[in-house]
């Protein structure tokens, strides 16, 4: 997810606004302002784009394509050379346990006789 608050805090301070100017123009609070820059508090879509607005801003979310397929071996092989052996154990660990619960699903479904 976005660092919505750090996108906050950015155009503020480019814009040069304090939190208690951008407060007033959005007709909120400084301590509103500030939970949300700090990642406190989440505030709903409307209330963003007021936020966003009270800058002279037009918040603009656009969908992206979820990349399809697996990372390649070499990037896979570059990760693993990179990560501690604990790390690679609890990588292992995490995987088998994700496989045997796979195996359980298969093996109920087949066993209730559906696909």
């Amino acid at each position: 997810m976005a660092d919505i608050g750090g996108m906050l805090r950015a155009a503020r301070v480019e814009l040069g606004l304090g939190q208690a100017e951008l407060a007033a123009r959005a007709a909120t609070t400084q301590t509103y302002v500030s939970r949300v820059e700090r990642g406190v508090t989440e505030p709903s879509l409307s209330t963003l784009e007021r936020l966003f607005h009270a800058m002279g801003l037009r918040l603009q979310i656009t969908p992206e394509p979820i990349p399809l397929g697996n990372v390649s071996a070499e990037e896979l092989r570059r990760d693993f050379l990179e990560s501690t052996p604990q790390e690679r154990i609890s990588q292992v660990m995490t995987l088998s346990a994700f496989v045997t619960g796979v195996a359980a699903q298969a093996q109920e479904r087949r066993a209730r006789g559906t696909s």
